[in-house]
């Protein structure tokens, strides 16, 4: 399979990045070693160190007389079941005992497969694979997730500035987390000029820098202090919204926060401000979906095609990024039209938001997501599309409760309750 046409399905693959570790691989055949090379290049491997031979077992076995083994070896076996056994044997005895093994062999053999896992080997992965599947086998090898659910990053981007990304990443967390009725936490990366804060109605204590100052020692505890609780479903780390701090933070500063993150709601969306650093460059190719936002003109589309080159080429083995059309037909403004724009970057829009001011800029003055300011509006019904582009496909809405006509009594007894 191609390696830019990801497999059917790998959006709902969650794989957990793979942490700073040693692999080399013994290949026999061709076809294997450039699977291997091309998993390298994946953006979950970007830490791992990844070096692909040929010659098999036996120049493995020549390799490690003098030099230590990697944190994963990977050897592809010609089908000869007795030889890679015996090769195993005279491996095992300079192989360090924390080395991770993964044999790749021509046949589906059962029993082969039995007596390598009896014989301390991590899996057995019968050739041809495709590289996804490869790059899940290594991460599952090194970050086991005891079976908890690996939360989904969404990004989402705009093309250019002040086309209403921020609003939508704001109404599509909110929608997730109400609609969807599924956690989710919504991250503000506009450091300087966030409006998270300001969207939600709330003034929360602590915010995103916090997190950047307590850097590697920043765990799940101390996670839990600096996001702030909208609702049951939905919390948010908000941008302090000041100017005293420049935002030239190293490429890896939000690193650990996003791994935290991803095992603390299965829905995690960054509202990424417009502007190109290396940390936003790593938090957008980092995530599992991007949702790329523009209005329709000439600077958005020249904008929107470089950012899904990058993305094409940064991120082979993921979904296609989801383009939506926002601010369309505002009056006296010149514009391309939605099919030309789509068709000149060869992707289908996801939505096409209309140019609607006045809905818009009440939501923002009082504080509310759009569905909350007017419920009937069809924009409603855009931002669901998103939602729906972006979840997982056995994620479904859920069905309103019809309330009981004692509901209003019941909610005054409970808070007199507790006011006591």
């Amino acid at each position: 399979m191609n390696a830019q046409t990801p497999p059917e399905g790998t959006a709902e693959l969650q794989i957990a990045p793979i942490p700073r570790v040693s692999i080399q691989a013994f290949c026999e055949t061709q076809p294997v070693a450039s699977a291997i090379n091309r998993a390298a290049m994946d953006r979950r491997m970007n830490k791992a160190h990844v070096k692909v031979n040929m010659g098999g077992a036996n120049a493995a076995i020549e390799a490690y007389r003098e030099s230590p083994t990697p944190n994963l070896l990977v050897l592809e076996g010609t089908g000869d079941r007795e030889a890679l056994l015996g090769q195993l044997e005279q491996l095992s005895e300079a192989c360090d005992p924390t080395t991770k093994v993964v044999i790749i062999g021509p046949f589906n053999d059962i029993q082969l497969y039995r007596e390598l896992i009896d014989m301390g080997v991590s899996e057995y992965v019968c050739a041809p694979f495709e590289v996804i599947d490869f790059i899940a086998l290594v991460s599952k090898i090194f970050t086991p997730t005891k079976g908890k659910p690996l939360g989904r990053v969404i990004s989402v981007v705009g093309a250019k500035g002040g086309v209403g990304a921020s609003t939508l990443a704001h109404n599509v967390a909110w929608g997730i987390a109400t609609a969807y009725n599924s956690p989710a936490v919504l991250v503000d990366f506009d450091i300087a000029f966030g409006t998270v804060g300001l969207n939600f109605n709330q003034d929360p204590p602590a915010s995103i820098m916090d997190a950047v100052t307590m850097g590697e020692r920043l765990d799940q505890t101390s996670l839990e202090r600096i996001m702030f609780r909208c609702s049951e479903t939905l919390n948010i780390i908000a941008a302090p919204a000041m100017l005293e701090t420049p935002c030239d933070f190293g490429d890896t500063t939000f690193d650990t926060l996003l791994e935290l993150l991803r095992g603390s709601a299965p829905n995690v969306i960054l509202d990424l401000p417009h502007s190109w650093t290396g940390w936003l460059k790593s938090a957008v190719l980092s995530s599992d979906e991007v949702v790329v936002v523009a209005s329709p003109d000439l600077a958005n589309l020249r904008n929107a095609k470089n950012l899904l080159d990058l993305f094409k080429l940064e991120r082979p083995n993921d979904a296609p990024p989801k383009l939506v059309m926002n601010m369309v037909g505002a009056p006296k403004r010149p514009e391309i039209s939605v099919p030309e724009f789509a068709g000149a970057l060869e992707i289908e829009a996801t939505a096409a938001i209309p140019y609607v001011a006045k809905l818009f800029g009440v939501a923002a003055n009082n504080g509310q997501m759009l569905a909350e300011t007017e419920p009937s509006n069809k924009i409603n019904e855009s931002i669901s599309d998103i939602i729906r582009s972006v979840m997982t496909k056995s994620a479904e809405p859920t069905k309103p409760t019809k309330k009981s006509l004692l509901a209003p009594l019941e909610s005054l007894l409970a808070r007199m309750k507790k006011a006591s």
